[in-house]
């Protein structure tokens, strides 16, 4: 469905990398963090066919706390406190091409299906929902929860499984073509991140308790729990490969675990550190590249990370945000980065 409010469009003059080259040279410019981030990246060398090597997509009217790549890298969605859906192109002048509406309480997380055709979102009004890309149209309402839902996550393959975890401390197992829960999983403890296995055999949930916990989905029971993090968990991630899983933490840490079946010994495989929570206490996400090789998570210190997983050396420091960054993606194709912040803005940036 098409935004009819231009103020939403990128317009051409208003390109981050435009900054004003008219100031007289004996003029005192005091720049901003954005306005640095931006023209140090003017010089340099272009690594994606992003419009400028960063872009920044205004629209949304409140913290934007998720966002997510189509499977195919040419459109972006975007969700938050403002309750709104936004789709944008990556390509071009980011335009806001769609907006999606229908959750009465702000939206914490959203997916799109593995498709593209479909995105999952959750909220506070204790629903999810399931939305048709092409039309715009919300096609499944689902009501289970009895507070708010913190997490959604999608099924990689096999039918279309939905998970959940909430506020009313249990993890609950959708199928996509009905609207009812198949599963109830009693966490004890409020969810705050959640998602599958590669084969989706398994549910793998985070919350306050600090634990992460792997479901059997077949025999309705906890088979492991992953203890190492010493605060709330707010993000879960599955590599691109389906062996490892990427949690971060409100104890400024994010770990890498092998969630192989049969593996002894210490899961916890490495731990990365420098980014930050606060007071806010928001639930930062976190995310893999597509080869595994890098990870990068939110941080309240309004700073982008990204590590390289062999050396847990952080390679990218990014700045430009003005608040708390929530969750982060890597293109499915491109040296690209995503970031959504609690400064109602989103931004996409070249890395090597």
């Amino acid at each position: 469905m098409p935004i009819s409010n231009e103020n939403l469009k990128r317009k051409s003059d208003s390109l981050a990398i435009a900054l004003d080259t008219k100031r007289l040279r004996n003029e005192l410019t005091v720049l901003s963090a954005r306005e640095k981030a931006v023209a140090n990246a003017s010089n340099v060398p272009r690594t994606s066919r992003l419009f400028a090597p960063i872009m920044l997509l205004e629209g949304h009217q409140g913290d934007v706390f998720s966002a997510d790549f189509h499977p195919e890298g040419e459109y972006l969605a975007s969700t938050g406190f403002d309750r709104q859906i936004y789709i944008w192109t990556v390509y071009g002048e980011c335009e806001n091409i769609s907006s999606m509406k229908g959750h009465s309480g702000a939206v914490m997380e959203l997916h799109f299906s593995p498709d593209g055709t479909h995105l999952y979102t959750c909220s506070t009004d204790y629903m999810l929902g399931i939305w048709d890309v092409e039309t715009g149209q919300r096609v499944k309402k689902m009501r289970g929860h009895a507070a708010f839902v913190n997490s959604v996550q999608g099924a990689r393959r096999g039918p279309r499984l939905l998970v959940s975890g909430g506020d009313d401390s249990t993890i609950r197992l959708w199928d996509a073509r009905k609207r009812n829960c198949v599963n109830t999983f009693n966490a004890n403890y409020q969810v705050t991140a959640v998602t599958f296995n590669d084969t989706s055999e398994q549910i793998m949930s985070g919350g306050i308790d600090n634990e992460i916990k792997i479901w059997d989905i077949r025999k309705n029971n906890v088979l492991m729990r992953l203890k190492g993090h010493t605060d709330t968990v707010t993000g879960v991630s599955l590599s691109p490969d389906g062996s490892y899983l990427l949690s971060n933490s409100m104890d400024n840490t994010l770990r890498i675990w092998d969630v192989r079946a049969f593996v002894t010994g210490d899961r916890c495989l490495k731990v990365f550190s420098g980014h930050h929570h606060n007071y806010e206490k928001n639930l930062l996400r976190c995310t893999w590249s597509l080869d595994g090789s890098k990870v990068s998570c939110g941080s309240a210190d309004r700073f982008l990370y990204i590590w390289d997983t062999t050396s847990r050396r952080i390679l990218y420091k990014l700045p430009g945000h003005n608040g708390s960054v929530n969750d982060v993606k890597f293109h499915p194709n491109e040296p690209i980065i995503l970031s959504a912040s609690s400064d109602k803005t989103l931004y996409l940036g070249e890395i090597e």
